[in-house]
């Protein structure tokens, strides 16, 4: 036990020093004077961090614990919109921006906690179908909400910009390590034995439904908090920015990164908010090159032949077999 001890805080100290490094390289290649990193790049470096915590709270639900999630968006909304309606009516300082942040992650957990009770008592294809529909639900109800209140169709503008580099590079860091300690605890062995096998995770004293509704209170809590944050970064939000390709775009990163694998995550979502660079100019088939880019990586990832040669198997027409073709004899 004590070297177990050992272990774990030699490992933490390691990961303090290393978030440290990074973050002070960061810092430094964003001085004027450096200017390697200038305004254009750090919005996409604060935007990358929003999608990392965005999606690690989506690989809680569904890469660890099991759980098809397709309303990821709409819990980011809740956030976003409960931020921005704080922000909106209180002056800026530093308290009343972590009060408006952590509001609307306790205000999308709360709404989770809601939705969970009844909604994760499903499984598979019966629970994707359940989060799209609430996904769409919310985004509905913000739309057709009075101007006055919300801003309806329209949204809401003139938010205060308060979200800055700091802000979004912690808020992912303490993502990171939340659910990254919490996978090394009972309760993160206990999600991961959801996922594999309810059944026997039942017989052996674990309370299925509890997990699961940990998992979604906590992933839903992060969308939130990222909403909040994406409010306080664009300073504008409307209900079409947290649409069903919204939530599919995070899903592609959980994917991309391996489900349940937490640093694929992180790396999924640079590489993918690169690609998105890149091609901005071409947006009208980016969506087609990222599905192209899950059906490549699912071929890669399926079996245990080496990549290549499933390539090539999937290319070669001769390995068709047809039943037709088969009864004859021939």
């Amino acid at each position: 036990m004590g070297y177990d001890n050992k272990a774990r805080i030699k490992s933490s100290i390691k990961a303090i020093i290393f978030v440290g490094v990074i973050y002070g390289i960061m810092k430094i290649l964003m001085l004027p004077q450096i200017n390697i990193i200038n305004p254009f790049y750090q919005t996409i470096i604060m935007k990358i961090f929003i999608e990392i915590t965005l999606a690690l709270g989506l690989n809680l639900i569904t890469g660890i614990t099991g759980q098809f999630s397709l309303g990821h968006a709409g819990f980011m909304s809740i956030g976003a919109y409960t931020a921005a309606f704080i922000m909106l009516r209180t002056t800026v300082n530093v308290g009343m921006i972590f009060a408006a942040t952590l509001a609307g992650g306790i205000v999308a957990g709360l709404v989770g906690l809601l939705i969970g009770i009844p909604t994760l008592r499903l499984k598979g294809d019966y629970l994707a179908i359940a989060t799209l529909g609430l996904g769409e639900i919310i985004r509905i109800l913000l739309q057709t909400t009075s101007k006055d209140f919300l801003g309806g169709a329209a949204g809401l503008s003139s938010i205060p910009i308060f979200a800055n580099f700091e802000g979004v590079f912690f808020v992912a860091v303490i993502c990171f390590f939340s659910i990254s300690n919490l996978m090394k605890s009972s309760y993160g062995r206990a999600l991961i034995s959801v996922r594999e096998d309810e059944i026997a995770s039942e017989a052996m004293g674990v309370n299925v439904t509890n997990m699961k509704l940990l998992a979604f209170i906590m992933g839903t809590f992060f969308a939130g908090v990222a909403g909040a944050m994406y409010a306080g970064y664009v300073g504008f939000v409307q209900p079409k920015d947290f649409g069903f390709m919204k939530s599919i775009e995070i899903l592609m990163i959980v994917v991309l990164g391996g489900l349940g694998n937490i640093r694929g995550t992180v790396i999924a979502a640079i590489v993918l908010n690169i690609i998105g660079v890149i091609l901005q100019d071409f947006s009208e088939i980016r969506m087609i090159l990222y599905a192209l880019l899950l059906i490549i990586i699912m071929v890669i990832k399926s079996g245990e032949t080496p990549w290549i040669q499933k390539l090539r198997a999937a290319m070669n027409i001769k390995s068709f077999k047809f039943n037709g073709k088969n009864k004859a004899g021939t």
